[in-house]
């Protein structure tokens, strides 16, 4: 990945709260925000959970679909 493309991405990940820049000098450095990134990681859990959870029900009722 080019450098002006990984900055791209890195200005996004700053727009949303993940990551922080501070520039000394001539020198840009990101830290990942934890805070905003655990609440990242537990909105995706739940999101995770739900949509496993549907998939299982459509699994289940097509599997039924299939026997009849």
């Amino acid at each position: 990945m080019a450098l002006p493309s990984f900055i791209q991405h890195l200005n996004v990940l700053e727009r949303c709260g993940l990551v922080i820049s501070r520039k000394t000098g001539r020198v840009r450095r990101w830290e990942l925000q934890r805070e905003t990134l655990a609440a990242t990681e537990s909105w995706l859990k739940t999101q995770r959970q739900f949509w496993e959870q549907r998939l299982d029900r459509q699994d289940a009722f097509l599997l039924d679909k299939m026997e009849d």
